[in-house]
């Protein structure tokens, strides 16, 4: 298996469908959150999260610096690891979710082109969240997952907000 070629063409498809969503977003809607139930992001604090929704997992499975010293976890309750949408952070604007996931997508495939097959396929790892051990590309599919993931929530904000998407938009084409 080429698991680079693999992981920088999901990698690919994933940020250009999140780019395209993120494009059809309006900035009057930004507050905008689910009427029903709880806990709900705003579309602001969606367009935060998935601006960061991936490099910085990479970041943390290549490097090991996962932006806070490696003993935190040790003592990070279950909501540190997974806050109440009152905690996130939110984009004061379209324009910088823009320039967050670019940004974003450039750490991933830095990371990426930095790596070998051998790498992804030998290096077996554990999350700090997560004692399974997998091989570091498992992972790093695991982080596009997870912009994947809230690429999904996004296009489901659009709809349910109005506007015209369909599978095209969920998938970038």
């Amino acid at each position: 298996m080429k698991w680079k070629d693999s992981l920088k063409s999901y990698a690919e498809g994933t940020y250009r469908a999140a780019e395209g969503l993120i494009d059809l977003v309006s900035e009057d809607r930004l507050s905008w959150k689910p009427e029903t139930g709880s806990n709900w992001l705003t579309t602001a604090q969606l367009l935060d999260h998935i601006g960061s929704a991936c490099g910085a997992t990479c970041k943390g499975f290549v490097t090991g610096d996962w932006g806070v010293p490696p003993e935190a976890f040790e003592t990070m309750s279950p909501e540190d690891m997974l806050p109440p949408a009152e905690k996130f952070d939110a984009v004061e604007s379209v324009a910088a979710a823009r320039e967050k996931l670019a940004a974003d997508k450039e750490l991933t495939f830095r990371l990426l082109d930095g790596l070998t097959d051998e790498e992804l396929e030998s290096r077996m790892m554990t999350a700090p969240w997560d004692p399974r051990e997998q091989p570091l590309g498992q992972w790093i599919a695991e982080s596009i997952e997870h912009l994947t993931a809230h690429k999904s929530q996004l296009f489901y904000y659009l709809k349910l907000q109005g506007v015209d998407v369909n599978t095209a938009h969920l998938w970038g084409m």
